[in-house]
């Protein structure tokens, strides 16, 4: 057997079946780019669903790490230390917000958004004990904890899970006159992705997340923005919800946040909101370590410049515009994202979205599937656009060859 072979019958043989991995061995990466263990170069056109914003083993994030590993590296929540108070101040200011509560993955900070908007909802709002609703939206992907796959409408996420968490109402996606009818006394929060990224990079409709906004205003509920694949600089700026002018009560991040060195999340608002926990009601011994707070630090020192959401925003815009003119010949039947992040259905005639990966991954470009015929572009926002244009180039070829 080749190299790949070994690798892949090796991991196959000792390690749970919970993904079905393209067949690619990554030994090193740089940039936009992968090598695999047999030496060839792939161009990487999905970034870990956006937990590698700014390319693989960027300089200065890697440094950062370095730096931080020869002083230290945990310290538990047991004890400050000396790169906290700055992680949290300047997290908070990139945000426009006042409070920070750190965690490492991206579903525990969304766990940890629910715990905050039911402790809200019975501290602050009076919702009698046990009786605090969240809102949610149709095809969501927040995580896969038990609590998260309680309110998901995938089947795979949620078969043979039970018994599941109560608590959340499911409105469709985009419907702001279902959100407003599932909305009573006890609801306590609204929590969406402003883009749903596993659902295939779906854009709301115009209105929809002002009116969330609006709506949330006026009956006292906490409007919580799962920013985690969408934020951070993937949609051409900071936020998603910054397209349309909107601030949430609560942003919850993770993925880019870590620079692709190390997990990092954190859910961020107001001194108030995050205000209800007291010390011993929740934490994680591993969340705002020190190793995640240098690197997380220097990701929020990049996003500052604003460089990686002006690539992000010009380079959206050109891939946009190259996607959108493979529609309406039959082979593409819908192009949909913003940014740097793209869902393009490919039409089933011409196979389902893994049989297009891995054409693909034969020319050379690295993409994920998701729902039976849709395909995800998200390249690092690091990207050169000679480089984009020739993964572009590969998908043309992939397409007129099927």
């Amino acid at each position: 057997m080749s190299t790949t072979e070994t690798a892949i019958a090796s991991a196959e043989a000792h390690s749970a079946h919970n993904y079905h991995p393209l067949p690619v061995v990554v030994a090193s990466a740089e940039g936009a780019w992968m090598t695999d263990v047999e030496g060839r170069r792939y161009l990487d056109m999905l970034a870990g669903y956006s937990a590698l914003n700014f390319g693989h083993g960027n300089r200065r994030l890697i440094d950062a790490a370095k730096a931080q590993l020869d002083r230290v590296t945990l310290t538990s929540r047991a004890f400050y230390h000396d790169r906290f108070a700055e992680f949290c101040t300047e997290l908070a200011a990139l945000c426009g917000m006042e409070t920070v509560l750190p965690m490492n993955t991206g579903a525990e900070a969304v766990e940890t958004a629910v715990k905050t908007a039911r402790k809200w909802g019975y501290r602050v709002k009076g919702v009698p004990d046990g009786m605090a609703k969240i809102i949610v939206a149709s095809d969501n992907f927040h995580g896969r904890t038990t609590t998260i796959v309680s309110f998901s409408t995938d089947p795979e996420a949620r078969a043979d899970f039970g018994p599941y968490t109560p608590g959340f109402e499911i409105v469709p996606y985009g419907d702001l006159t279902a959100m407003r009818e599932a909305m009573t006394e006890n609801t306590v929060a609204v929590l969406i992705e402003p883009i749903q990224g596993e659902a295939g990079v779906l854009v709301p409709p115009a209105g929809y997340l002002p009116g969330v906004r609006e709506l949330t205003r006026e009956r006292n509920v906490l409007f919580i923005a799962d920013e985690i694949q969408s934020g951070l600089g993937r949609t051409g700026k900071t936020f998603a919800l910054d397209h349309e002018g909107v601030v949430p009560d609560i942003y919850v991040l993770g993925k880019a946040l870590g620079g692709g060195v190390v997990p990092v999340s954190a859910v961020v608002s107001s001194a108030d909101v995050l205000g209800v926990f007291r010390p011993g009601e929740h934490g994680s011994t591993f969340g705002g370590n020190p190793l995640a707070c240098a690197v997380a630090l220097e990701v929020v020192a990049m996003l500052r410049t604003g460089e990686y959401q002006q690539r992000a925003a010009e380079l959206g815009d050109h891939l946009h515009r190259e996607l959108g003119l493979l529609t309406g010949g039959g082979a593409v039947e819908a192009v949909r994202g913003r940014g740097l992040w793209a869902g393009v259905d490919i039409a089933p005639a011409l196979g389902t979205g893994r049989e297009i990966s891995e054409k693909l991954m034969e020319e050379g470009v690295l993409v994920k599937d998701t729902h039976g015929s849709t395909i995800r572009f998200a390249p690092p926002l690091v990207i050169s656009k000679e480089d984009l244009d020739w993964g572009l180039d590969r998908l043309r070829s992939v397409l007129s060859a099927r």
